[in-house]
């Protein structure tokens, strides 16, 4: 069986909101002991305990509170033996960077990523592109998108020459992600907008998508384009006013 930072790492992990109560003082003879810890969400305990049910629900009755206020908290709770102090943090669930293709731009979005809060998910179903290198696991196919991407959903093809491009951004845009790249100017991609376009997509929608993609930073490195793209995203969800390559 997991422990309880276990199973607070493999949540996180998976872009879920979870809260982690600790008791840190006792007072009296309560059933519990310094250091418990409790893992719950918003309506279930996911696993530990504070030391008995009384408490463990008692937490569970706060957390939608804590967790919509999204700072930590100390509550108190009583027990007829004693009373408990316990440390309830909240962890929000991490955006999620949908990155489509195995190319060298997408490797370095893969490793920075995570650096500013983001979890990854890889999207490549030309399984040839992922033998013989050091890929994280990918969703092999537009069907087995996750359904559970979460609530706040950015997203970056990395290959304008993908010929299943447009499915992909079909696919994705069931998700209504917050942000749609396409790394390449429109030259590149502009008919893939236009096959959106026939396919009935409204205008609105197309008008989110960034292409060419990324802040005007002169990069020219797969990596220097990957901060350039991942630094705008950023300021897609931060409401900053980065500068947008222009569309050319």
């Amino acid at each position: 069986m997991p422990s309880v930072e276990e199973e607070l790492a493999r949540r996180i992990s998976l872009g879920e909101e979870v809260l982690l109560a600790t008791v840190i003082k006792l007072d009296g003879a309560p059933p519990s002991q310094p250091g418990a810890k409790l893992l719950l969400s918003r309506t279930a305990t996911l696993a530990g305990t504070l030391g008995c049910s009384e408490f463990d629900a008692a937490a569970l009755g706060d957390a939608d509170g804590i967790a919509e206020a999204g700072a930590p908290v100390l509550r108190t709770y009583r027990h007829e033996l004693g009373s408990i102090e316990a440390y309830i943090e909240p962890h929000a669930p991490a955006p999620t960077l949908v990155v489509f293709a195995a190319t060298p731009v997408a490797r370095s979005l893969l490793r920075i990523a995570p650096e500013v809060g983001f979890r990854t998910v890889l999207v490549e179903t030309r399984h040839e592109r992922l033998s013989g290198a050091d890929w994280p696991k990918a969703v092999g196919s537009l069907d087995d998108l996750p359904a559970s991407l979460g609530s706040e959903v950015y997203a970056v093809h990395t290959d304008h020459d993908a010929p299943d491009l447009v499915q992909a951004l079909e696919a994705l845009l069931l998700h209504d992600p917050r942000f749609i790249g396409l790394v390449g100017s429109r030259r590149h991609t502009g008919h893939h907008l236009e096959a959106l376009r026939a396919k009935g997509v409204p205008e609105d929608v197309i008008s989110r998508i960034q292409s060419p993609v990324g802040l005007d930073i002169g990069a020219r490195t797969p990596a220097e384009i990957a901060v350039s793209i991942l630094g705008g995203v950023v300021a897609v969800r931060r409401g900053g006013h980065g500068g947008w390559k222009a569309e050319r």
